[in-house]
């Protein structure tokens, strides 16, 4: 009797738990559609309330803003030209460092080298990182576009290492002996096997590089025609005033690709997490 009761008390108090995580993350994409939707009159009257009418004149006068596709250009280059070196070469380092780790002390040390990267906060390194670019002469987009290679590369290896691991050596040793080369083996056999897990990594990295506000203000800051998105929002207000209808109809079109992106890969970012969840 005891245990039901504690049971039953134990799921109202989860269920309370997820109800108040669920409106405290719902209720500002409720603030930015209802803001994008309404007039500055009806805003003013009340921040909170509906939209009266289907009002899309915001939209017209973000996508009539002098550049918006300036900078929706710069920012789908960067992510698109990011995530795709990401993918590329974050598997193989990954696939190189899960297999030799064992046995090589030199795949065991960039292993752990690059381990560390995921403990040092972006914050630290900010300052010798532009004084870097400043002497490379990278404060571009091809300099931001390696930073994010080089940013992803300690959480990306450190999840596909310990995914590689759990696909079995006897698959690749069996295409060796059907004449694969160990590139062969990785790209027909290994990949599609981890493409779960290659799935979590291109949705956490695109969602990171579109959305990316920091790196950019670093580097592009004092370029306003290499301006990513996020720039443009950042910059977006009059010299008196701000808009907040311009400017929440512009987050939720910035929004919308990664949630596209989100929803086209889920079923992979799912398998990928329950299936490195169990497999040993």
């Amino acid at each position: 009797m005891g245990k039901s009761i504690s049971s039953r008390i134990a799921k109202v108090v989860t269920g309370l738990v997820l109800i108040i995580g669920a409106v405290i993350i719902l209720f500002p994409m409720y603030i930015t559609i209802i803001t994008s939707l309404k007039t500055q009159q009806e805003s003013a009257a009340d921040f909170f309330s509906l939209p009266s009418s289907f009002y899309l004149g915001n939209f017209i006068s973000v996508f009539e803003k002098s550049g918006y596709w300036t900078y929706v250009w710069n920012s789908a280059k960067i992510t698109i030209i990011s995530v795709v070196l990401i993918l590329v070469f974050i598997p193989m380092c990954a696939y190189a460092i899960a297999r030799k780790m064992e046995e090589n002390k030199y795949f065991k040390t960039i292993y752990f080298y690059l381990l560390l990267g995921i403990f040092v906060p972006f914050q630290v390194i900010m300052v010798p990182l532009v004084q870097y670019l400043t002497k490379m002469k990278l404060l571009n987009q091809t300099g931001l576009i390696c930073m994010c290679l080089s940013l992803a590369s300690s959480q990306g290896v450190f999840l596909l290492a310990n995914y590689v691991k759990s696909v079995p050596r006897d698959l690749e040793e069996a295409a060796s002996i059907d004449g694969c080369t160990t590139f062969s083996a990785y790209w027909r056999v290994v990949l599609p096997l981890i493409k779960p897990m290659v799935a979590t990594i291109f949705v956490m990295n695109a969602l990171w590089v579109w959305n990316d506000f920091q790196m950019p203000l670093l580097i592009l800051n004092q370029q306003p025609g290499m301006w990513t998105l996020p720039l443009f929002q950042y910059n977006f207000k009059s010299q008196y005033t701000f808009d907040y209808n311009l400017a929440f109809a512009s987050y939720l079109v910035a929004m919308l690709p990664v949630i596209i992106a989100y929803i086209c890969a889920q079923k992979y970012i799912v398998a990928g997490l329950t299936q490195g969840a169990v497999k040993t």
